[in-house]
């Protein structure tokens, strides 16, 4: 079986001889991540709690990118242990970490007032405890002798996130992480940054129910650029972070949101469709509820 090949913006062999972890590596975001930095020579150690999707994923970059180097290592992020262990076999695998894209997480909607402390726990161990050991056990297994750079995927928590008080005080505390650990690696060598994402259309759209899936729909209107985000755009901004092209940047953070916090009351939006996506991804498909005629 063969496979289109990603097509990056980024030079062929970027990453040669480079090792990046990716967590939540088995779908969305992360998938599209490792197949893009799998195409520009890394080896690609990927992480999630469900092997056979990681199979999956290591079978569609076997294909697309022949001679791949790739590891899959099945892990639920927010067991400390379990992390440790990971990050050794990461190393047993590979020899060195090179990169970390914190990307593992999830959400679900629920008022604040209906949110119980199971489910708020559950949520911010994913988001935010999970990101800080995955952190931790890289830095102090390799990067804090040998240097690397660290992207944490938070999300576009600008203005609050009604329905999601739970992964928006998560998301928060992961960019404080970000700001802090960039400050206190930063004489290791150790770059640490993160990639707030908007509406990306992904297959995570289709795991909502239906209330959240009609809003989905919608939401595009909400943004100056009048379009929902590819993968392949919040990928390109991992990869750059994760580059030598971003050697001076620690502690920051990029936005791939269509502009949506910028959007104000006052000034009404025009619709239009002169934004054109970036599609690198060839296996990028549509969530089935953005569909024409979906319900």
């Amino acid at each position: 079986m063969t496979t289109a090949a990603y097509r990056s913006i980024y030079r062929a062999g970027l990453f040669a001889g480079q090792t990046v972890i990716v967590t939540g590596g088995g779908s969305g975001i992360g998938r599209c991540t490792a197949h893009e930095l799998a195409s520009l020579g890394a080896a690609v150690a990927l992480v999630g709690r469900k092997l056979e999707k990681l199979q999956a994923v290591q079978a569609e970059i076997e294909a697309a990118a022949p001679g791949a180097r790739l590891s899959i290592h099945s892990c639920d992020i927010r067991d400390e242990a379990g992390v440790k262990q990971t990050v050794t076999d990461v190393l047993a695998a590979h020899g060195r970490i090179d990169g970390l894209v914190n990307n593992a997480g999830g959400q679900y909607p629920q008022p604040v007032r209906d949110i119980t402390l199971k489910g708020w726990d559950a949520v911010v161990r994913n988001n935010l405890h999970g990101g800080f050991l995955v952190s931790r056990e890289a830095y102090t297994q390799w990067m804090e002798a040998h240097g690397g750079a660290i992207v944490n995927i938070i999300a576009d928590m600008w203005m609050g996130m009604p329905t999601m008080a739970h992964s928006g005080a998560a998301r928060a505390g992961m960019l404080s992480f970000t700001e802090t650990a960039a400050c206190e690696w930063g004489h290791s060598g150790v770059r640490v940054n993160a990639v707030a994402p908007g509406f990306v259309a992904s297959s995570g759209f289709d795991t909502y129910g239906p209330e959240m899936k009609a809003k989905f729909r919608s939401l595009m209107k909400t943004a100056p650029l009048q379009r929902y985000g590819t993968e392949a755009e919040v990928s390109s901004a991992i990869v750059y972070l994760l580059s030598e092209g971003a050697a001076y940047i620690t502690g920051s953070f990029i936005r791939v949101d269509g502009g949506v916090p910028n959007a104000r009351q006052t000034w009404k939006l025009e619709e239009h469709s002169r934004s054109v996506p970036y599609e690198g991804f060839p296996l990028a498909t549509m969530p089935d509820c953005l569909k024409p005629g979906a319900q």
